[in-house]
């Protein structure tokens, strides 16, 4: 059987989650590769939640039931719609390093501190001001 680079780097993240390398794993993949990717999850009793991202890429959140579960409660298909502590929980989460987390999420609430105390803006235009600084 031949696999895609990315349906190889989904059967490594299996791997990796199943060792016990990782807690929660974020996989972007192709959407025709949905049908694998449901049948192995499934088949070894992974939860997982599936977003769509684009017309022909998926983004597939699997590993431990808990943090599954943070997931779909934050329930945003778009990465770039997190806010900032929805994004610090999700790099933690993944296993990034704690204190370059931190120091994301503290220059991410500087940058926005200092853009409202300069101009006084209404909560709507505020999470504006919130995403066009994520798409920065």
């Amino acid at each position: 059987m031949n696999l895609t680079n990315s349906a190889a780097v989904f059967c490594h993240h299996v791997y990796e989650y199943e060792k016990g390398v990782r807690s929660l794993i974020l996989h972007t993949g192709n959407r025709e590769e949905l049908p694998l990717i449901r049948s192995k999850l499934l088949k070894r009793k992974i939860p997982h939640v599936i977003y769509p991202v684009g017309e022909e890429k998926v983004n597939v959140f699997f590993g431990d039931a808990s943090c599954v579960e943070v997931i779909r409660h934050i329930d945003k298909a778009n990465l770039q719609d997190y806010t900032e502590e929805e994004d610090f929980i999700l790099g933690i989460l993944l296993g990034y390093d704690k204190t370059q987390q931190c120091e994301r999420y503290l220059r991410k609430r500087q940058k926005i501190g200092e853009l409202l105390a300069v101009e006084e803006i209404c909560p709507l235009e505020e999470e504006r001001l919130c995403l066009r600084l994520r798409e920065a």
